[in-house]
């Protein structure tokens, strides 16, 4: 068998197949004996081979990227929520924004317009620009820690 430890095992099958009697009168019982542990032994040499071929199989998914499973990046329906959730208290933030800092915000963050540009827009100076968005970036700060 090759193990000693899967030989000790194969032994112990036998003795309870053998001592179960299940099987009846037999006319040559070492002969019975021989056939037994050599079907154990065949079962259990299958059985390597069978958990060796598996475990390469899955050895071998592992080292090629193509087999792996593929990853689930969606949140959970916790952090969606939460995330939901988050996203309400911003939008509710920046509705309470003063007039003129609300403005400002809008334009360089989710406009993407540059302080220049802004500026120029509004009549204002860059550092009246910048001013007004670190009141806005204060005020959205202390509403999403609330």
């Amino acid at each position: 068998m090759g193990d000693v430890s899967e030989a000790e095992d194969a032994l112990q099958e036998l003795w309870i197949r053998a001592s179960a009697g299940d099987s009846g009168p037999i006319a040559n019982p070492r002969a019975y004996l021989y056939r037994a542990a050599q079907n154990l032994a065949l079962d259990a040499v299958r059985a390597r081979a069978s958990r060796q071929r598996r475990d390469g199989e899955w050895a071998a998914t592992q080292r090629d990227p193509s087999f792996a499973e593929p990853v689930d990046f969606m949140p959970n329906a916790e952090a969606a929520m939460l995330a939901r959730e988050d996203a309400v208290k911003l939008s509710a933030a920046i509705a309470a924004l003063p007039a003129k800092a609300g403005a400002v915000f809008r334009l360089h963050k989710l406009d993407g317009m540059p302080h220049a540009e802004i500026a120029s827009r509004l009549g204002i100076t860059r550092s009246g620009v910048e001013k007004h968005i670190a009141v806005a970036m204060a005020h959205l700060r202390r509403a999403m820690a609330d």
